[in-house]
């Protein structure tokens, strides 16, 4: 049996969303946003001790898989929660975690 045959789409995006919840960081990063209803970058990097170039990276992986989205507004970047995909992650961990 191939692993695409017995992979589920559902199981694909579960496994998205925890790999960029793979890191300590980019779990406080979704911790910080979800508290809020937006939040720009640059007042991430004052109250976290990483560089800018770090941070980028790992917000880069937060949207990558869905879970943040940003808007450029003049020179910075806002990220805000998606919060159709993180209702979604959520779902998705939730139902696994209640079903194994």
């Amino acid at each position: 049996m191939k692993t695409k045959e017995i992979v589920t789409e559902k199981q694909k995006r579960m496994a998205r969303y925890a790999k960029a919840l793979g890191h300590p960081i980019r779990v406080y990063v979704l911790g910080t946003l979800s508290k809020q209803s937006c939040c720009y970058s640059g007042d991430l990097t004052e109250i976290l001790p990483i560089a800018k170039s770090t941070l980028s990276q790992h917000l880069k992986e937060l949207k990558d898989a869905g879970l943040i989205q940003g808007e450029i507004e003049g020179p910075k970047i806002k990220y805000c929660i998606n919060k159709e995909n993180w209702a979604e992650a959520q779902f998705l961990f939730k139902e696994f975690m209640n079903h194994s």
